[in-house]
């Protein structure tokens, strides 16, 4: 029996192993430490460089890469001298530096140990990732990035976030869930955000943050172009940044992440328009756990750059005075120059979170060996040592200092309250679904902004172009594509913050959204776009992030397929960050499925459908100028995102006028007609609700409906999220029938979600079941004869009202 539990108190102490290290008693010296800590888990000072690892072959052996090779790299790539890299090689002599950086990386192992005991003691939940073993990457942002550098990492960034600035305490109250944690415990482990420091996250979805950062950057470039900075509320004032501003934008990324076709749509922007982003690429050779070179033909990722013109230079982690000398080199040559690769070869000593199997080939031999032999922080200090650079007692008196602060964070977290229930619904949007958008001010600083950007001659032709549309809204002839054009240059002129992005821009794309943006704005703010959404979707995001108004147009709303994570993330943000940063994205495009469309099933997807799941996104549609015209001014003036879908084949047929320099609201519906009082009395009266081209359709019905002796309610919704509950309950509280014209699927479509609303909250007020009148679940043909039986119109709304009222239901 006592060998049993001797037995079992040994395994318990093994698996406390990595926990131990953080805890130490602070009189305990590190060369005393537990002989297994110095040769698994733990940073300690141990003259034995020999253990039974040393006869374990890995999968993947360090790498030989000296100094002098390193500086080969940065005069071939980065094109320095050796006279200007001596500057750099002083850091070896440095002892304040080199404590400095010592700190750092005892600060990120120190942190990520206490966060492992606060997941095991339960305090900490969800999906959690460590850091351990790369400690050399957070030492370099210590050392060489700024607080206003922008900085954009992946969901493994607790130590990045505090090597940024960021204060632990609040680091750790995020991860357990407590009101005092950086986001008021709405973003978690893999959401840290600081507006004060710039770290703007932490993101879950692998490799999204590439474009993010890459928008950063460009935000940087517009400050400089606009004369513009940000205040203390971090929204832009009329200040010019400095004429040394020398800012970048920093993105976080593994070697495995680094595979995905977000990097090269990345290099591509980051070189056509001089990025200042630096890509800090953490190669611990695991994709999750996976082996990468498994999945991956070239892990050499910092040649990636080599056909874009971006150079890149690659360290070994292991080594942090390399890492921070070469580091240094890179970012400096990134302030100057434009965009750069470091990659950074290192080792993570954890699985991909602490929940994680770790079944993958060579995964645990590899840790067990990386941990005894691999170590940063332990071949940092016997290196010191051995070389009389720092002392035993200099470097226990920083580890001291570390658990301190360590042991501070972790109770001014457990002292945090947990946030209060309401603040979720409060965190949904940044501006209120009723707000008024015209009482919204224009920035003070506008005119003089658009004097020293735009000249005389761009603002007389773009004056001209905005009379002439006017004019066409006098006269009744403006087009819903005119209408959206409008009302983009008036909001431009109105606030120079807003930016534009869109494919075939300078072309006006095809219905004249953006036409003349870039030729009055400029490139700067006015982009014309690779041809992938997600990728100017995520720019857009990281430019609002950053005190600017991103305005997308996708030339047809069903390839905002390609931007689905971004747009998720984009929705996400505000609640995310616990309502530090403001989200400003209006996302607008044709699309929808008309009647005898003829485009195939790909271009008739009902992409307002798609997204009506995505929490924060405000989603509306207009089958007018007029709807189209107001609208799409309070999407530009709201702090969040929203999307403006308008009907693909009325872009330029429908025609009318519009309500000048008036926003509409963004809650609402539009009782377009409004049924007799007769057909009310008789019960013969619908409630139809329709969108987009159902606009068309139902309007043409209206007449036949009469000549059977019915009459309906026709409500434009106008808003499909939040959705306007009171206009149709005004409706049916005449009618009491209910029939939806629906642009989208049978499953999962705008109809099937508000028949459940309606169901759900205004049964009382039916006299019949909700009757769907919506697309069938078959794609969309091409061929008009096969099409009838997909898309429904005019006729079946005729129809389906008839049924409802004679109860043929």
């Amino acid at each position: 029996k006592n060998q049993l539990m001797k037995f079992l108190f040994a395994g318990i102490a093994l698996a406390c192993a990595g926990l131990a290290d953080g805890f130490l008693p602070q009189s305990t010296s590190l060369s005393r430490a537990a002989p297994f800590l110095s040769k698994t888990y733990a940073a300690t000072i141990d003259s034995s460089s020999t253990t039974s690892a040393d006869a374990f072959v890995p999968m993947r052996p360090p790498i030989d890469l000296p100094w002098a090779s390193i500086k080969d790299q940065l005069k071939s790539s980065l094109g320095y001298s050796d006279k200007e890299l001596s500057k750099y090689e002083a850091f070896d002599d440095d002892k304040e530096g080199l404590l400095k950086t010592y700190e750092s990386m005892q600060l990120a192992r120190l942190f990520e140990n206490a966060c492992n005991q606060q997941y095991m003691g339960g305090k900490i939940r969800g999906f959690m990732h460590l850091d351990n073993g790369q400690e050399s990457v957070p030492a370099l942002v210590s050392d060489a990035i700024r607080t206003t550098d922008k900085k954009y990492s992946y969901y493994r960034e607790h130590t990045h976030a505090i090597a940024s600035g960021v204060d632990p305490g609040a680091v750790m109250a995020e991860l357990m869930m407590k009101e005092g944690g950086t986001c008021k415990g709405a973003g978690g482990s893999m959401h840290i955000f600081d507006p004060e420091t710039y770290f703007q996250g932490g993101w879950a979805l692998v490799s999204e943050q590439l474009p993010y950062a890459a928008g950063a950057a460009k935000s940087i470039l517009q400050d400089r172009v606009m004369g513009l900075s940000d205040g203390e509320d971090f929204k832009k004032k009329d200040v010019a940044p400095p004429a040394d501003d020398d800012r970048i934008s920093v993105v976080f990324i593994g070697e495995g992440g680094s595979q995905n076709g977000r990097m090269a749509e990345v290099l591509n922007s980051a070189a056509k328009d001089s990025l200042p982003l630096l890509i800090l690429v953490i190669d611990n050779g695991r994709a999750i756990n996976t082996f990468t070179p498994d999945i991956a033909q070239n892990s050499d990722v910092y040649k990636q750059g080599e056909h874009y013109g971006v150079p890149g230079v690659l360290v070994n982690g292991e080594n942090v005075e390399d890492v921070v000398k070469a580091g240094r080199a890179t970012i400096d040559y990134v302030r100057k120059n434009g965009p750069a690769i470091l990659q950074v070869h290192t080792y993570r000593f954890n699985g991909h979170s602490p929940a994680d199997p770790e079944h993958e080939r060579g995964r645990k031999d590899e840790k067990k060996w990386a941990r005894a032999s691999q170590d940063p922080i332990k071949i940092f200090e016997e290196k010191m040592m051995r070389e009389g650079k720092l002392t035993e007692k200099e470097l226990s008196d920083v580890k001291k200092k570390v658990q301190v602060r360590v042991k501070e964070a972790v109770s001014f977290a457990d002292a945090s309250p947990m946030p209060p229930v309401e603040l979720a619904k409060e965190l949904e949007f940044p501006d209120k679904p009723d707000t008024d958008y015209n009482q919204k001010k224009a920035p003070d600083f506008a005119d003089a902004v658009n004097a020293r950007t735009i000249s005389d001659e761009q603002m007389a032709t773009i004056k001209e172009h905005i009379a002439n549309l006017r004019a066409k809204s006098d006269a009744g002839e403006i087009t819903i594509g005119d209408a959206i054009n409008l009302a983009i240059h008036e909001e431009m002129l109105r606030d120079p913050t807003t930016t534009m992005h869109a494919e075939d821009l300078q072309a006006g794309s095809s219905y004249d959204i953006p036409k003349l943006t870039q030729q009055t704005y400029g490139q700067t703010r006015a982009a014309d776009e690779i041809i992938d959404e997600g990728h100017f979707i995520g720019k857009a995001l990281g430019e609002g992030m950053n005190g600017y108004r991103p305005i997308v147009e996708l030339m047809n709303t069903n390839f905002g397929i390609y931007g689905m994570a971004e747009l998720s993330s984009a929705g996400n943000t505000f609640a995310t960050t616990g309502g530090k940063f403001d989200m400003p994205m209006t996302i607008i495009g044709a699309g929808g499925t008309a009647p005898n469309q003829s485009l195939g099933a790909e271009h008739s997807q009902p992409f307002h459908a798609y997204v009506m799941g995505i929490p924060g996104l405000k989603i509306g549609t207009a089958a007018s100028p007029a709807a189209a015209y107001g609208i799409t001014k309070s999407m530009i003036r709201d702090n969040g995102p929203t999307f403006l879908f308008a009907p693909v084949k009325m872009m330029k047929e429908s025609k009318g006028s519009v309500d000048l320099d008036k926003c509409l609201p963004l809650n609402k519906a539009a009782l377009l007609h409004e049924a007799s009082a007769a057909s009310v009395e008789g019960g013969k009266a619908v409630t139809v609700l329709t969108y987009l081209h159902g606009v068309k359709e139902a309007q043409a019905s209206i007449e036949a409906i009469q000549e059977e002796g019915l009459d309906i309610d026709l409500i434009e919704l106008r808003s499909l999220k939040p959705l306007d509950k009171d206009t149709i309950r005004k409706s049916l509280e005449r009618t009491h029938k209910l029939a939806i014209l629906d642009e989208s699927t049978y499953s999962g479509g705008v109809g099937a979600t508000i028949s459940a609303i309606i169901s759900e909250e205004m049964f009382d007020e039916l006299d019949a079941p909700v009757k769907r009148l919506c697309m069938d679940d078959a794609p969309v043909p091409y061929a008009s004869s096969m099409e009838k039986a997909v898309v429904k119109r005019g006729e079946d709304l005729v129809i389906g009202v008839a049924e409802l009222v004679m109860k043929q239901h």
